[in-house]
């Protein structure tokens, strides 16, 4: 048969077009779908988009459950004689190697005029922001290095930690230095003050501890207010040359009340701070909970109120009198 004699297909024998298969289509986008579900659910858990691969840590081990303080003779005379007291030698693992870093006096804050007009506000600010769970866990490793190589309550550094930064949520925390131009990183110290400042003083403390292997804000270099290792490890040393230890007691509000200055507002940081740490201690670490006023006014009562005292009364004293005029 030549090609002349092959018959023409009619319009009904034309082979019609099949469209292609969509299975391939849906399937490539449920695949899709469930990685970026699954992406979602590991950065929301915390096993993605976190700068350290270390499994999930958990709070250090309480050393003392502190008591309720009580108001008495005994309270007064500890916190009236704390500022005759001399620098303590720093804790437990460093005391043999680390000596008082200020020789024979405590190392105090001393806040300007302007910090002390803005810290009131700024502290109940930072101390009802909300902190999560995976944030903190960062800092408990830190914590048990700075308690276990200084020999000081983790709960009274971490109330610290809450009442300077928020626990390093503030702004500027780790760029800059704050409102008043002098302190800066996550234990807000003071580099501006001195001759040599408190930071100087203490600023080599890390040396004294392991540094965790991982943990969010390490710089490239050391020391630095804003590494969070370093500044922790240095409030640490510091609290420690103040008096403080395990206890949660009139020695620690010394040192709270040292590490603020020595004014009225001072008085009220140390009153919480070391409310906030003896609460934790005894019903547990919270990271969001507030403090209860009945314990800042236990506080108070016992160590805050007879400082304060002494306080208006050394101002009273130094006030110039008016002149007495001759009688006529």
């Amino acid at each position: 048969m030549t090609m002349a004699d092959t018959p023409t297909p009619t319009a009904s024998e034309t082979p019609v077009p099949v469209q292609p298969s969509e299975r391939g289509a849906w399937l490539l986008a449920c695949v899709i779908a469930c990685v970026g579900v699954a992406v979602l659910v590991a950065v929301l858990t915390g096993l993605v988009g976190r700068t350290s691969s270390a499994p999930a840590a958990h709070p250090p081990a309480v050393p003392v459950a502190a008591v309720t303080p009580k108001p008495g003779a005994s309270a007064a005379a500890s916190v009236l004689a704390g500022a005759g007291v001399g620098a303590a030698a720093v804790g437990r693992d460093a005391r043999a190697r680390v000596g008082p870093v200020s020789g024979a006096t405590a190392i105090v804050g001393s806040p300007s005029r302007l910090e002390q007009s803005v810290d009131a506000r700024r502290f109940v600010d930072q101390t009802q922001t909300h902190i999560f769970t995976r944030w903190m866990e960062g800092f408990y490793p830190i914590y048990a290095v700075a308690q276990r190589t200084f020999g000081v309550n983790w709960l009274l550094l971490a109330s610290i930690h809450r009442q300077e930064s928020a626990f390093s949520t503030a702004p500027g925390v780790y760029h800059g230095l704050n409102f008043a131009g002098c302190c800066g990183g996550p234990m807000q110290f003071n580099v501006t003050n001195g001759p040599v400042s408190t930071w100087q003083l203490v600023s080599d403390s890390y040396i004294y501890g392991r540094r965790p292997a991982h943990y969010d804000h390490m710089t490239a270099t050391h020391p630095s207010i804003y590494d969070d290792f370093d500044s922790i490890m240095a409030a640490a040393h510091l609290l420690s040359a103040d008096g403080a230890e395990y206890a949660l007691d009139g020695a620690a509000w010394d040192a709270a009340y040292d590490y603020y200055g020595h004014d009225a507002t001072g008085v009220s940081y140390a009153d919480e701070v070391l409310a906030r740490a003896i609460g934790w201690s005894q019903h547990g670490f919270c990271i969001n909970c507030g403090v209860e006023p009945a314990l800042i006014e236990a506080v108070d009562a016992a160590y805050g109120a007879p400082v304060l005292a002494a306080l208006t009364t050394a101002t009273t004293a130094r006030a110039p009198r008016a002149p007495v005029r001759p009688k006529r």
